[in-house]
Order: structure tokens, then C-alpha cells, then sequence
């Protein structure tokens, strides 16, 4: 049975129809407001609003090239030292972890025994010396009668033979009080190089025995060697600066921040790693200060070479863009220029400019991510590039596989040059 339709009802249809009406109404008046503003603040261009970044001013420089390489420092020398006699461990003369030098009394074992054995071998060889003179005597004795025919030659040269016996029975002896007073010395064992003790291994009172008993272990810190590994295709450049004379090497921390020595590459391996790609070099360093211990790890860092008179800016002026690397030069109105640049070697901190700008041009060094080309600037103008060693960007074969860029900053990497934030604004 269907609905009565009554004027009531068909009175509030009406009302809810005028409604919706209304409310479309609302609705398009809304939005044609919204698109008159749009427009209207497009008619109107905004106010020239500067950005503040920072600046420097391009220079020439003297830059050092270095190629690099994670390292482990390792003593020049290191001495266990070991008794070479048997007996009882009496006196100990050193103290753990101080500086000994070469000569230096450490050990003092039992020597009563070896004593005794000394006494006894020099007592044999007077006894046996005592003897031969009274055989001498005697031997001059038969040569004397010899020639007066009072005696035969077969007595006289068997005297001959006895002395001969007892000058080796003394010769021996000579050597068993040799051995015996070097038996002696072993019980006193000595320093043998200068350099620092470690931890005691045995205490006074126990039973060392000879080559088997290792008491304490002695370092030599200064100088010191640092061995670490470079890419193969350094090897080059590194073997080029060796035949041009002495090569600097620096030791850095293994995060790049503290500077730990500078000393003189050594050698390089006489062959490469197939493995890894890699070749292994030494380099010593003096060492005064005690920076570098062995088995800690460093950055190794061999100057190749030194660029003369380059065209040089701040690394953290270098952008990437689709086109390749730019920077942001600030006109003489203020006003940022993008101005696509060649990037030669990048070292310290400092990227080498073979062409795109000039000597004296400011480049912007850190708010590039706000600018666009033709944007006016408040400027901040830094000093100069100063030589840093927190960028050292060890070489590839030394990242791993995934590391973000947190991570190799950490490890001493920095970034050549970061992303643009909009694609509009690149070259």
C-alpha cells in the first residue's frame, strides 16, 4: 500500500531541494573568492626577499694531493723476552708498562748453580795448566839431554806429545769456563733494545725454563710503523713520488678529526693483493709524542704530489646538478649566478677548479639548497679555505657495501658535492 502524499510532506521536499541549492551556491562562491585571490597575488610579484648564505672568495693555492688508506700502527720492533737457562725466577727489576733502555738489568734467576759450575771449570783448567808447565819443564829437560846423548829421541818425543796433550786439555778447559761463566750471565737478562715493558708474566719465586718461559714483552714505540693498504691504482703516482725523493706520510685518527704524526713512506710491497685490489705500503713515523700505538688503526695519508698556483674553492661549494657540477657566484648586485664549473682533484677539504670561475669570485659555501639564479643574497664572507683533515675521503676499496653517508662521514669520507633541492634551478 503506497504512502499518502500529503502537502506537508511535499512542503519539506521543497525546503530540503532550496537547501542543497543554497549550500552549491555557498560552495561556488567560496571557490570563485579562492581563485580571484590566486590570481590577484600572481598579478602582484612578491617583494625580492634575500636568503642568507655563506661565501668565500675564490683563491690560488699550493695544494697537496694525498692518496689514502685505513692502516694499523705496528711496534718497529717487539722482544719476548725468555730465560735461556733453567732455575727460580729471584728478583724482578722492572716495572710494568715503563720505559726500559737498552742495557737496562730485568731479570735476575737463581745464579748459585751456574756459580758453582764457573768455580768448578776454572778450578779443572789451573789444575790442567799446573800440569803442562811441569810437562814443559820436563820436555825442555830431555832436549837438553837429547843433545849430549844422555837420553833417546823416542823419550823426548814422548814428552813432546804429553805437552801437546795437556795445551788442548788446557785449550778445553779455556772453553768449559767460557761456557759456564756465559751460563752464568744468562741468569741476569738485560734490556735488548730501548723501548717500553708490558704486562709481567711471571712472577719472582716460579721455575722458568730455557726458550720456554716468556717473562714480559718489550715494544719499541719510537720510531714506530704504520702498515696500511692502497688502492692498486695509486700505485702509480706513489712509486713516481718515491723516485722523486722522500714522501711525506701523515697519520690521521681513524675518523679524520686529530692528526696523530707526520712521518716518511718506507717501502711499498712487492706486489699487489689480486684478492682485493690493493698494495700494501710502510711508513715510519718518530713518534715523540706516543700518539700511535700498536694495533691502533689510522688513516695513512701519502702525499703524491703538490699542485702549484691551482684555482681553488671550498669542496662544500661544489653542487651536482643533471649536467654535471656548478656553483653559486654572487654578482656585484648580490645576486646569486649559476655558473657550471670543471672539478679537477679534491683534496683536504679544497676542490680544484680547472675552469668556470675566476681568482677573487665569491661562491657560496653553504645555503645553496634556498637559492635560485638570480635570487639576491645576504652574504657572510668566511676568511679563506682553510686546510682541514676531517675530509679525508678514504679510497673506494676501503667502504662498505652500504654504508649511508653518515657512516662515512664517521669513517672520514665527505661528500664531493651535495644534491640540488630542485631540478629547475640546475644547469
Amino acid at each position: 500500500m503506497s504512502a499518502v502524499d500529503t502537502p506537508a510532506k511535499r512542503n519539506l521536499g521543497k525546503r530540503i531541494a532550496l537547501a542543497g541549492i543554497a549550500g552549491l551556491f555557498v560552495i561556488g562562491a567560496t571557490i570563485a573568492i579562492w581563485v580571484w585571490h590566486r590570481v590577484e597575488k600572481s598579478s602582484h610579484p612578491q617583494a625580492d626577499v634575500a636568503v642568507s648564505v655563506h661565501i668565500v672568495a675564490v683563491t690560488v693555492e699550493n695544494v697537496p694531493i694525498h692518496v689514502s688508506g685505513l692502516g694499523t700502527v705496528q711496534a718497529s720492533n717487539t722482544v719476548a723476552i725468555t730465560s735461556r737457562v733453567d732455575g727460580e725466577l729471584d728478583k724482578v727489576l722492572f716495572n710494568e708498562g715503563k720505559d726500559v733502555k737498552r742495557g737496562d738489568l730485568l731479570v735476575v734467576i737463581d745464579p748459585r748453580t751456574f756459580e758453582a759450575a764457573l768455580d768448578q771449570a776454572k778450578a779443572k783448567k789451573a789444575q790442567d795448566e799446573a800440569t803442562l808447565a811441569n810437562a814443559r819443564l820436563i820436555l825442555s829437560r830431555y832436549a837438553q839431554l837429547v843433545g849430549r846423548g844422555y837420553s833417546t829421541q823416542e823419550q823426548y818425543d814422548t814428552q813432546k806429545s804429553t805437552v801437546q796433550q795437556l795445551e788442548a786439555a788446557v785449550a778445553q778447559d779455556n772453553a768449559a769456563v767460557s761456557n759456564a761463566a756465559t751460563q752464568l750471565s744468562y741468569t741476569q737478562i738485560k734490556a735488548p733494545l730501548d723501548g717500553r715493558t708490558g704486562i709481567r708474566l711471571v712472577d719472582p719465586g716460579n721455575i722458568v725454563h730455557a726458550n720456554a718461559t716468556n717473562i714480559v714483552v718489550i715494544t719499541q714505540l719510537q720510531p714506530i710503523d704504520i702498515s696500511a693498504t692502497l688502492a692498486e691504482d695509486d700505485l702509480s703516482s706513489v712509486r713516481a713520488a718515491l723516485r722523486a725523493g722522500p714522501v711525506e706520510a701523515v697519520a690521521l685518527s681513524r675518523d679524520g678529526s686529530e692528526q696523530l704524526g707526520v712521518g716518511t713512506l718506507a717501502l711499498v710491497n712487492n706486489q699487489i693483493d689480486p684478492k682485493s685490489g690493493t698494495v700494501q705500503v710502510k711508513a715510519t713515523f718518530p713518534n715523540q709524542e706516543e700518539k700511535l700505538w700498536p694495533g691502533q688503526f689510522v688513516v695513512l695519508q701519502v702525499r703524491t704530489k703538490v699542485v702549484n698556483e691551482a684555482t681553488v674553492v671550498p669542496s662544500g661549494a661544489i653542487q651536482r646538478g643533471p649536467k654535471g657540477f656548478f656553483v653559486y657566484v654572487i654578482d656585484s648586485d648580490r645576486r646569486a649566478n649559476l655558473r657550471p664549473v670543471s672539478v679537477g682533484q679534491i683534496a683536504e677539504g679544497r676542490s680544484i677548479i680547472n675552469h668556470g670561475v675566476a681568482v677573487g669570485e665569491r661562491v657560496v659555501t653553504t645555503g645553496q639548497y634556498r637559492l635560485a639564479p638570480g635570487l639576491r643574497v645576504i652574504a657572510t664572507e668566511h676568511a679563506g679555505c682553510k686546510l682541514d683533515h676531517t675530509s679525508i675521503r678514504p679510497q673506494p676499496h676501503l667502504r662498505q657495501r652500504g654504508a649511508g653517508r653518515a657512516d662515512r662521514h664517521q669513517r672520514g669520507e665527505r661528500a664531493v658535492a651535495s644534491e640540488p633541492s630542485g631540478a629547475a634551478d640546475l644547469p
